[in-house]
């Protein structure tokens, strides 16, 4: 019974640590990105009054990227892909780190239209396989380490414990073989503990060296009347399109990426992340700032507009992971689906369109994620960095509409695959 208890405090003391150390990393991470990116788009343009100099660094950082990507492998993985190799293999390979650094935080500075999330989760589960192989106590308990470290990051990452703690309870696999058996309730403890703690680390050095990352700008309000909710009838089919689209992206990247040998694939693609955020600043980056703008003056402009940064937008993430930009889609998507909320409160509410747009960018939105992610409850919570908790049961509603339409256009898909062959 001592050696349980000893064993249990050992972990919760291991725990906090571990929730200390990737809170740090993440902002260490995160505030050297936000340095290097204002320098690059803002501090040298200004300094040599050349505007299109950001274009030439995103170039070369697409070339480096590339090098890299040649010779060491494809990195970072996205965050599916690393979460479903840590349950298949229950192990992500610590070695490679350095290049994981390197190719998550090139595409964050050069414009490119992707997120941090799937760059750092590789790397906070890496560091703590790398502690796994190193502290004798954690080596039996690896796994749980590695989905703490992901609780956390996700997080950090989108200002939203509940969020981080349940997308990754959601995807865990029950019982292993080695280790402390835990319930799901000793597990969601050791999840908050650590992202308490990760919390408190990274408010700790925002406060002592300045903010890291802000994180999307949030909606104070959302009035919400009769007339918002019969408008779902319209918001909802638009954020299924909209999900549609963004599928389609991905395929005509995909096939474009399998044309184009690499180096010169990621050199590309580098250029025209460039050149979209000197021509068309708000496709660029993985929209938090873009975000903060568009909520104070969207009504400045016509829908039309907002509808065509909303398609850049969409283009430009999928053409920026599939080309080697990698990263993130969960910021950007955000962005564009606000964007299309924006556009849609503009076509029917033109005197009057800021009264609307909440409502109807947290209904695109939540149709869109919940299409894409194929879990309403985990759609929802990562929408409330976004939009306040009074619409939270719009937007779940939303999500599981757009859920249901998303597997019944795959089952038809799949069904007519079948007749084919």
């Amino acid at each position: 019974m001592k050696e349980k208890t000893g064993n249990t405090i050992k972990l919760i003391a291991l725990t906090a640590l571990l929730g200390a150390f990737a809170g740090a990393v993440i902002w260490i991470f995160l505030r050297l990105a936000g340095i290097c990116t204002g320098l690059i788009w803002e501090g040298i343009p200004e300094m040599t009054g050349f505007s299109f100099m950001p274009a030439f660094f995103a170039t070369a950082g697409g070339l480096l990227v590339g090098v890299l990507h040649k010779r060491f492998g494809d990195y970072p993985e996205e965050l599916d892909t690393v979460m479903a190799r840590i349950r298949k293999d229950k192990y992500y390979d610590y070695h490679p780190v350095p290049v994981m650094l390197a190719c998550a935080f090139i595409p964050l500075i050069s414009g490119a239209s992707v997120g941090p999330e799937a760059g750092l989760t590789g790397i906070i589960a890496a560091l703590c396989y790398w502690i796994g192989d190193n502290v004798t106590f954690a080596k039996k308990n690896t796994e749980l380490f590695s989905e703490i470290g992901e609780a956390v990051t996700l997080s950090q990452l989108f200002h939203s414990p509940l969020f981080g703690i349940i997308a990754v309870e959601e995807a865990e696999e029950d019982g292993k073989e080695d280790g402390l058996k835990l319930s799901s309730g000793n597990k969601l403890l050791f999840y908050g503990i650590s992202t308490a703690v990760g919390f408190i680390a990274a408010l700790a050095l925002s406060r002592i060296f300045g903010s890291a990352m802000e994180g999307m700008p949030s909606f104070s309000e959302a009035a919400m009347g009769k007339t918002d909710l019969l408008m779902l009838l319209a918001y909802i089919p638009a954020g299924l399109l909209l999900y549609l689209l963004f599928e389609l992206c991905e395929k005509l990247t995909r096939a474009l990426a399998g044309r184009i040998p690499g180096v010169l694939r990621e050199t590309v693609c580098g250029a025209f992340a460039g050149l979209v955020g000197v021509l068309l600043p708000l496709a660029m980056f993985s929209g938090e700032e873009q975000m903060g703008e568009l909520i104070g003056s969207f009504a400045s402009y016509s829908p039309l507009f907002l509808l065509g940064v909303c398609a850049v937008k969409l283009f430009m993430t999928a053409f920026c992971i599939r080309l080697g930009m990698k990263g993130g889609h969960f910021f950007p998507l955000i962005f564009a689906c606000c964007c299309m909320g924006f556009a849609l409160s503009g076509f029917f509410f033109p005197t009057d369109p800021g009264s609307h747009a909440a409502v109807a960018a947290a209904a695109v939105a939540g149709t869109v994620l919940g299409a894409q992610l194929k879990k309403p409850i985990v759609a929802s919570l990562l929408l409330l960095l976004c939009f306040p908790a009074k619409i939270l049961f719009l937007i779940f509603l939303c999500a599981a509409v757009g859920k249901s339409a998303a597997e019944a256009v795959e089952r038809r898909a799949g069904a007519g695959k079948k007749e084919a062959a």
